[in-house]
């Protein structure tokens, strides 16, 4: 299993940027895929972004052009860079770790708060 923790969020203003970062440890991490979510107050959680082991990515509409996630494998840890902040993009963003074979190997980060507003 790997253990995942996100940080870099915080409080910005409409039309700034804030880079997430999510740390893994444990078991190996470079084939594992991984993404990026959001929930916010009362809705549900929604996919933000996934980047694979070979660094192919895909994103929600909803964010296409302003977000932009990657990956460091021999930092064991996956980048959520957002600009252009929108106060619909408040939420806590959750770092998840997907194992391409054994779904139980997978796991999830505790979260990291976003707020955008003036």
């Amino acid at each position: 299993q790997v253990q995942l923790v996100e940080s870099g969020g915080g409080l910005v203003q409409p039309g700034g940027s804030l880079r997430l970062s999510c740390a893994a440890s444990g078991n190996p991490f470079s084939f594992y895929t991984m993404g990026w979510y959001r929930q916010a107050p009362g809705k549900q959680r929604e996919l933000v972004a996934i980047i694979t082991g070979a660094s192919s990515t895909n994103y929600a509409d909803f964010v296409k052009g302003r977000f932009f996630i990657s990956r460091d494998n021999a930092k064991k840890t996956v980048y959520l860079e957002m600009n252009s902040l929108k106060p619909e993009d408040t939420a806590v963003y959750y770092c998840k770790a997907m194992h391409p074979t054994l779904t139980a190997l997978g796991s999830w980060g505790q979260g990291t708060q976003v707020t955008v507003s003036s």
